[in-house]
């Protein structure tokens, strides 16, 4: 593992929906705030992270993930430590310390947990880890939340022989949000982990770990391209950096980030921007870092400290 990291992180990642349905409810729709504001919840980017670690970084191991046991079923809690450290330590009351020692530190060699935390829930430990980096939900701050549906037909004819329409296809309805810009405001405090990786004799959240967070933050989202996401993207990642000892917090940026409604689709940062610019804020700041396509994306008002970067 490369060198520990312990500065303090607060930014948010911009997710842009076309014609798609970004993080659907049970009723397979766009979730939507009791206004009607679309949002989605932070397991939708989580998801997008866990998926892209998972698919680029074959060396990492990733815990809260899921996989297929011999006979395709999802494995269970249980199932997955197996899968990923072999048999559970033996344990009796003398030894019961020792072994959930030795189940969190082999916990904390998976990369998302050292970022998100989880709680294990088992017979052999019972654990709960306080993850390095928080992520709220994202919500829309595009002004125009419109949902719409339409209906699909499947290739095979209905299976329940008493229905009146057993003869026919089945039809079914997909929902998709016609434009959104999904805000998610995220911190990282390297800290949260410290109590259990010096009981577990282990190392925290790494410089490596960092790098690959970011990459995952800027291209998760493209990435995972199924068909009701297909139209969902990484559109921004803004990444404030504290200096290493600073105790500042900052608010969540999801309010403070605007969408213009017009054709250049304007994503303005004036409200960051005056936030950042304090003297009592700006002493506190080591880096200001943003990444996104300038060949497609207008960001205004950014801090002029700041140091931008092309989204891949």
């Amino acid at each position: 593992m490369s060198n520990s990291f312990s500065n303090r992180v607060f930014g948010c990642v911009i997710i842009k929906t076309i014609n798609a349905n970004y993080n659907a409810d049970f009723t397979h729709q766009p979730r939507t705030l009791p206004d009607g504001t679309v949002y989605a919840t932070d397991k939708a980017l989580k998801y997008t992270v866990r998926n892209y670690l998972a698919k680029n970084f074959p060396e990492e191991k990733v815990f809260y993930f899921k996989s297929l046991n011999a006979e395709m079923q999802p494995r269970d809690l249980d199932q997955s430590y197996v899968k990923y450290f072999g048999e559970f330590p033996k344990t009796d009351k003398k030894e019961a310390v020792k072994a959930r020692k030795t189940i969190l530190g082999n916990l904390l060699t998976c990369i998302d947990v050292r970022l998100f935390g989880g709680t294990f829930a088992s017979k052999d430990a019972n654990l709960s880890l306080h993850g390095t980096t928080q992520i709220t939900h994202g919500v829309n701050r595009f002004d125009e939340g419109v949902i719409y549906s339409e209906q699909i037909s499947s290739p095979f004819r209905n299976s329940n022989e008493k229905s009146a329409d057993s003869m026919q296809t089945t039809l079914g309805t997909q929902f998709k949000l016609k434009e959104g810009h999904y805000v998610h405001h995220f911190s990282i405090n390297p800290r949260n982990l410290e109590d259990m990786c010096k009981a577990a004799e282990t190392e925290g959240l790494s410089d490596g770990d960092i790098e690959k967070l970011k990459e995952a933050l800027r291209n998760g989202a493209t990435f995972y391209d199924s068909a009701a996401k297909a139209g969902v993207e990484n559109e921004l990642l803004f990444w404030v950096q504290l200096k290493e000892g600073s105790k500042l917090v900052l608010p969540s940026f999801v309010e403070l980030v605007s969408i213009a409604n017009n054709d250049q689709r304007e994503i303005d940062f004036a409200k960051v921007t005056a936030l950042l610019e304090k003297d009592t804020v700006k002493s506190e700041i080591e880096k200001v870092e943003i990444y996104y396509n300038r060949a497609t994306t207008t960001v205004i008002n950014l801090p002029v400290n700041g140091t931008i970067f092309e989204l891949n």
